[in-house]
């Protein structure tokens, strides 16, 4: 029997999910936004709200051609999406929520919020490796969100900004009106709203990092995961404004052929993408163009000048990357640097692992992203022939994962022996073919990967 709970917004009825004693409540409406508006949170509907089925994704290009035919996309469409259908809208803000049956108002579990990757222009919160995560059958609730994702979510001009004194960065304010949400009504589910972890990886992990340093979020959570994205680097710090933005997107506007903003809200969608997309290859300088950029509200600063300040959450921190990742070398040392920064700031301890599991199926190895099945516990949702080692690795990544939530650091139960990453000591827990154990990456190995990477990231 579909289980229903009463909320702040009212009822709600959610669906089985693969693993017994848990519901899943998908496709909750958390805000409502126009094209270019900042959203307005959901605070209540008429009747039981239905959530047995996801809802909407962001534009993004794959809404408008069949991956199955690009021989580009046939790794990640492969690993995460085949077979899958999934629906394109503006209208995408969406939430997801799985909860152990036991769990009631009052319970105060701890909450993960995973916010996806995808480079801020393409995934959603329920592909494949997010569809029924393990960890409330670990005591902890789990929430996976959609958000604006290019254009929609990161387009920036002065008509804007003239509109609603500020412009851009709406797929973060989507981030955040998401996690208020949650905050508002997860007690209700049986959630701790003051024991949420966000976790993300990627271009998820940059938007945690961008969360643990805006004004906008200070007391919003408690502890923050981040996965081959957020840390320290100089290559990867950027230092982009609104202002640097408004050339290229009054050029992706008049290409399309509009004059004015109505015009440009009503212009067809796949047309704006296809321009979007001709004019930042075009020009190099803009082909991150569509990601978050400092606003002087919601950011005010980049990611390392907040850093050398001190100004991140001074919250425990726990993040790694993969042997086979994106740029392997520098994603290792930008975790690994975060963590050390916390240390010598006399900031609150912060974990660092490496996955390096040579995942079976292929030769790619441990690819970006791959560690997202095992740290999810969704093995069974993918088509490769993981063995026993695999399940036990995945099991002890989830209990890491969820102690981690629960109490603020790994140990405890099947892992011991987890220490903090700091000046003195730099070593990392190491995922891989052998039990967990702590160590170090090979350099001289992740840099050679990085010239010789077969599937990179999309």
């Amino acid at each position: 029997m579909a289980r229903t709970i009463m909320t702040k917004c009212g009822e709600i009825r959610g669906t089985a999910c693969q693993w017994e004693g848990v519901t899943a409540f998908k496709g909750i409406r958390y805000a409502t936004a126009g094209r270019w508006e900042y959203p307005q949170i959901v605070t209540g509907w008429e009747g039981v709200y239905d959530a047995s089925a996801y809802g909407n994704c962001s534009y993004q290009p794959r809404a408008f051609y069949n991956e199955a035919e690009v021989p580009a996309k046939a790794f990640y469409y492969n690993e995460f999406r085949k077979g899958e259908t999934y629906t394109y809208s503006d209208d995408c803000l969406f939430l997801n929520i799985w909860v152990p049956d036991s769990a009631e108002c009052g319970s105060d579990l701890p909450v993960i919020f995973y916010i996806h990757g995808g480079g801020y222009t393409g995934g959603c919160g329920h592909e494949k490796h997010f569809d029924g995560p393990v960890w409330p059958t670990k005591g902890v609730i789990a929430v996976t969100c959609n958000y604006r994702l290019g254009p929609m979510g990161y387009l920036c001009l002065p008509q804007l900004e003239a509109e609603a004194g500020h412009t851009g960065n709406y797929g973060m304010f989507d981030q955040i009106t998401a996690l208020q949400w949650v905050r508002d009504n997860i007690r209700e589910f049986g959630g701790d709203p003051e024991n949420i972890t966000v976790m993300g990886q990627s271009a998820g992990a940059m938007s945690v990092l961008n969360l643990c340093i805006s004004p906008l979020t200070d007391g919003m959570f408690a502890k923050a995961v981040m996965h081959s994205g957020g840390g320290v680097s100089k290559v990867m710090n950027s230092k982009a404004t609104v202002q640097d933005r408004f050339a290229f997107w009054q050029q992706v506007m008049t290409e399309a052929g509009c004059s004015t903003l109505q015009q440009l809200r009503e212009l067809d969608i796949q047309k704006l993408f296809e321009v979007w997309q001709k004019l930042k290859k075009a020009n190099p300088k803009y082909g991150m163009a569509a990601s978050p950029c400092i606003d002087g509200i919601a950011l005010t600063m980049s990611g390392m000048e907040a850093a050398k300040q001190g100004l991140q959450k001074d919250i425990p921190y726990m993040m790694g990357s993969t042997s086979q990742d994106m740029a392997p070398p520098i994603i290792s040392d930008m975790a690994k640097n975060w963590c050390i920064l916390q240390n010598k700031q006399k900031k609150q301890p912060s974990y660092c692992w490496f996955f390096d599991r040579q995942l079976p199926g292929d030769k790619n190895g441990a690819w970006h992203s791959s560690e997202l099945w095992y740290f999810f516990g969704t093995l069974k949702n993918c088509w490769r022939p993981f063995t026993a080692h695999d399940e036990q690795i995945s099991d002890l990544m989830t209990e890491a994962l969820c102690n981690f939530a629960k109490q603020g650091e790994p140990n405890g139960g099947k892992i011991n022996g987890w220490m903090p990453t700091g000046a003195s000591s730099k070593k990392m827990l190491v995922w891989g073919e052998k039990l967990p154990q702590m160590g170090k990456p090979c350099k001289a190995k992740l840099w050679y990967t990085m010239f010789t990477n077969k599937a990179v990231g999309e």
